[in-house]
């Protein structure tokens, strides 16, 4: 895709814009998600989190970590929604701020900012966009860390995509992901990982649709044995993930 003088790209035909939304929600997409569990192999090593938990354990996440992550989404998405308007490099650089002291485990936020920066870095590579650009550079120039949800967002608002499909999109990526760590970790097979999934979309709809009166500022997310996993993680004798 050649550079744009505008903000956001052309909107794609609906077919297309499907197609290039499942290609960047795709977990195979090459930022490294795969590399995190993001505190779950602590618990899972500890022996506090068992196969019989997961559907319960992954709905409160979705609910808690999720909400957090769908509203950021919605709000970067906003940043860039706006052909004619000049880029919020400062407002974007507040909401990655405000993410990362909602993460209190470093492992979280640094596994978050390391998968935003990859995601806007493969982001620019198939789009080249101004917005997308300035965003990076902002960042950069403030030092500021880059989250996979605001990155996930301001790409897909600058690419055309609606922010309904964007936000499940996201939503089931990192669902995935996390069932996909589950996997690696304990005896879970494919049919029952499946399952799993297949039932928190229900989840993923209703966190989605409730994304849209809130905001990063009201959004309250508690997660403390998550947290608690994450900060162990890096004193655990063996570890398969990063994170």
């Amino acid at each position: 895709m050649k550079p744009d003088s505008t903000s956001i790209a052309s909107p794609p035909s609906e077919e297309l814009a499907h197609l290039q939304l499942l290609h960047l929600a795709d977990s195979a997409l090459p930022i490294g998600s795969l590399s995190h569990s993001f505190g779950l192999e602590t618990l899972i090593s500890a022996g506090i989190l068992q196969v019989g938990d997961l559907p319960a354990f992954l709905r409160g996440y979705l609910e808690e970590a999720g909400m957090l992550e769908a509203a950021a989404l919605r709000e970067a998405f906003a940043l860039a929604s706006d052909p004619a308007g000049e880029f919020p490099a400062a407002r974007w650089i507040e909401l990655n701020e405000l993410l990362s002291a909602l993460k209190p485990a470093r492992e979280t936020r640094f596994a978050s900012g390391t998968l935003g920066r990859n995601f806007l870095r493969v982001a620019m590579s198939v789009s080249n966009l101004p917005a997308l650009r300035k965003a990076w550079e902002s960042a950069a120039e403030a030092d500021c860390l880059i989250h996979q949800s605001t990155a996930f967002g301001l790409a897909s608002a600058a690419l055309g995509f609606e922010a309904g499909r964007s936000t499940l999109a996201y939503l089931h990526q990192i669902a995935a992901n996390l069932v996909s760590a589950c996997q690696r970790l304990m005896p879970l097979g494919q049919t029952e990982a499946l399952r799993i999934l297949w039932e928190l979309k229900l989840t993923i709809v209703d966190v989605s649709a409730r994304s849209m009166d809130g905001s990063v500022e009201t959004v309250s997310c508690t997660m403390p044995l998550l947290d608690w996993g994450a900060m162990e993680h890096p004193a655990l004798t063996t570890r398969l993930f990063v994170s």
